[in-house]
């Protein structure tokens, strides 16, 4: 590959996308900042003109990674039209979809142990993102008495958790041995659980 060094056209970004398909490939641990420089087509050199280190760059990975979340749950839950409980569905399965569509991005922002809080960026980033299931979980759990109506954070931690689950065990693994689809699967496990918090008819 011919090297481009400082007249590549946007260094930044190419390195970025060069560590997204790394990360895809071999996990956040699986390459070098030479490796990604290479598959940018730049020298290793270069690359210290815009990061610190392997961890600086997949910070903004994650950083653009949750970026794009925030957007496509926000999108999903839609001020939680045509209903709460609805939007609130269609926020699992907008979930799904991002781990499928942008699985560089979603191993740099769960499984890479940067924490959220590495810089103001991606805390603001991260936190756009988190507020968007909170809000979601609030505006569905308003409706149980006070008196037993558990922390909407809890609540979402333990959606999230759950859709978390069924990506890593069968939404991001080809031909998961899963019996059902990993939209079924959330959506049958948040079913149990909305029925259990009373939000949901019995199941007849």
């Amino acid at each position: 590959m011919e090297k481009r060094g400082y007249h590549h056209g946007n260094l930044r970004q190419a390195l970025i996308e060069a560590a997204l398909r790394l990360i895809e490939k071999n996990g956040p641990t699986g390459f070098s900042l030479s490796e990604a420089a290479k598959d940018a087509g730049v020298t290793p050199a270069a690359v210290y003109r815009h990061f610190a280190g392997r961890e600086d760059l997949i910070a903004e990975c994650a950083r653009q990674g949750y970026q794009i979340f925030a957007d496509l749950m926000e999108h999903a839950w839609n001020g939680g039209a045509p209903s709460a409980l609805a939007a609130f569905g269609a926020t699992g399965r907008a979930y799904l979809a991002f781990a499928r569509r942008f699985p560089g991005h979603y191993v740099a922002m769960f499984e890479s142990g940067i924490s959220p809080n590495r810089s103001p960026d991606l805390a603001a980033a991260a936190g756009r993102a988190e507020q968007v299931i909170l809000n979601a979980t609030e505006a569905l759990t308003r409706h149980i008495p006070e008196a037993r109506r558990p922390p909407p954070r809890m609540v979402a931690a333990h959606i999230r958790a759950m859709s978390h689950g069924v990506v890593e065990l069968y939404a991001r693994a080809p031909g998961g041995a899963a019996p059902y689809t990993p939209e079924d699967l959330l959506e049958s496990g948040m079913g149990i659980y909305l029925r259990g918090l009373g939000l949901l008819p019995p199941d007849t």
